[in-house]
């Protein structure tokens, strides 16, 4: 029963994904009307849009769910 399922669910996720790939807008080569697309991004954007805003909104959300433990009694 086990391997009966398991060709089930590699055939389903196969499927799905042949689905995505082959999708027309993944593979949308003229542009839309109204499309503006605008300037891209700088590599310092890039950056600190995807990689230190993160880490900056990561340390402020750990520091705060800690702020609880930080000030507890000593023993």
């Amino acid at each position: 029963m086990d391997k009966r399922n398991a060709l089930r669910a590699g055939a389903v996720s196969a499927t799905v994904t042949l689905m995505m790939l082959l999708s027309s807008p993944a593979m949308a080569f003229t542009r839309d009307d109204g499309d503006d697309p605008g300037s891209g991004l700088s590599v310092g954007q890039t950056l600190g849009l995807y990689v230190f805003l993160p880490l900056v909104a990561f340390a402020v959300i750990a520091g705060l769910a800690g702020l609880p433990y930080g000030k507890g009694k000593k023993k």
